[in-house]
């Protein structure tokens, strides 16, 4: 990089002090950034490469490489340039541009041998590939997954910057991840259209939706769209006492009820349900069928006719929300910022109002769960809404 950008903008200073534990990169000598958007999509990546494309080239001069399809671009070289052209009005678009895959680990990626499936480390490949593409620094927008393979690649020497997607908002580190605020509207938009129906046909609607390790969009959305039930992975629940407060509901006027259930939760010295059981593979497993088996529990308990709706991925898709586009952008502009100050292996935060620089492995150290004591729990609870508790 020359001390002036291919806009003819100075650059900034280069930062005395590197964040610790950073790896360095001469920021002099940056010409070529790369980003990739691994994990499951969500509203606001379009937003996040906009603004890192934008942000490289008018402040910096850099070129910019897109990474085709998460981590699996990487490890078979497909890419494609991007320019400020490129990425005109993209933040209004969900999705991304680039694709995406929650499959491909270079960590543990499947591989053919003897005509069986193993898995292998394939990072050397990314390695390779790295060098080969000319990329200086590597952008990783995602979530737990995509930010522990990037802190993998900086183990490796792979100069990495992190910025944190996903719609669970279960990232540490950050106070919000983009992509959540755009799942909790169109959970809340859900909940509203619910109600009605309910309401007329003097029902109870049970509303799954996603939340494999925590319960945020459950119970902020549960909160805003007026829900009686909701049912949190962080609280096991009773189902007596589930059954208890809308029976009791019943009694004192209020002839239906709404229920929001995320994919994760689980009775009481039970577990979570899944479509997909996990598999030798690593795979996680395919979450689902607990808002169902809620509706039929609840049914057969009450008395009160029960329906489910599951809203599965419409929580990913669709134009971001007003928050989400501003986070994304944010994010991006200040990663590549904090790239022009030589900080690797970190991933950009939101903490308050500012946008800070953390440590990834600090960011992954652990999932951020709700807090089953918690304001937010106690809130919900003063509104009269039961989590399930056990008495």
């Amino acid at each position: 990089m020359t001390p002036k950008g291919k806009s003819g903008m100075k650059a900034k200073k280069t930062a005395k002090k590197n964040l610790p534990g950073a790896r360095m990169v001469d920021p002099k000598k940056i010409e070529r950034i790369a980003i990739l958007t691994g994990g499951g999509d969500c509203p606001g990546l379009n937003a996040v490469i906009r603004a890192v494309v934008r942000a490289a080239v008018n402040l910096y001069g850099w070129d910019v490489t897109g990474i085709l399809d998460g981590y699996d671009g990487l490890i078979g070289g497909h890419v494609r340039k991007l320019t400020s052209k490129d990425v005109r009005g993209l933040q209004v678009r969900g999705g991304t541009i680039l694709g995406t895959s929650n499959r491909g680990n270079p960590l543990r990626y499947p591989v053919e041998e003897n005509g069986c499936i193993v898995f292998r480390d394939v990072t050397d490949k990314i390695l390779t590939n790295i060098r080969k593409l000319k990329i200086d620094v590597l952008i990783a927008v995602g979530g737990d997954g995509t930010m522990k393979i990037a802190d993998a690649l900086f183990e490796k020497g792979v100069p990495v910057m992190g910025i944190p997607k996903t719609i669970d908002n279960d990232l540490g580190a950050t106070d919000v991840t983009f992509g959540y605020n755009s799942a909790v509207s169109t959970a809340t938009e859900a909940l509203d259209k619910l109600h009605t129906t309910a309401e007329s046909h003097h029902r109870v609607l049970v509303l799954e939706v996603m939340g494999r390790e925590c319960g945020w969009i459950a119970l902020e959305s549960g909160i805003a769209g007026g829900a009686d039930v909701i049912l949190i992975p962080e609280i096991p629940f009773d189902m007596n006492e589930v059954c208890r407060h809308i029976s009791q509901r019943k009694k004192t006027g209020s002839r239906f009820s709404i229920v929001v259930v995320a994919e994760g939760a689980f009775p009481g010295g039970g577990r979570k349900m899944y479509e997909k059981e996990p598999g030798p593979d690593g795979l996680p497993g395919r979450l689902g069928g607990i808002g169902h088996r809620a509706a039929e529990q609840i049914g057969m308990c009450t008395g009160i006719e029960t329906r489910t709706a599951v809203l599965g991925h419409l929580q990913r898709g669709g134009t971001p929300t007003t928050y989400d586009r501003i986070l994304a952008t944010r994010f991006g502009v200040e990663a590549v910022n904090h790239i022009a100050e030589g900080h690797f292996g970190h991933m950009v935060c939101l903490q308050g109002r500012s946008i800070v620089c953390r440590r990834i492995k600090q960011a992954v150290k652990k999932l951020k769960l709700v807090d089953p004591d918690g304001q937010l729990v106690r809130t919900a609870e003063a509104l009269g809404i039961t989590l399930g508790r056990r008495d």
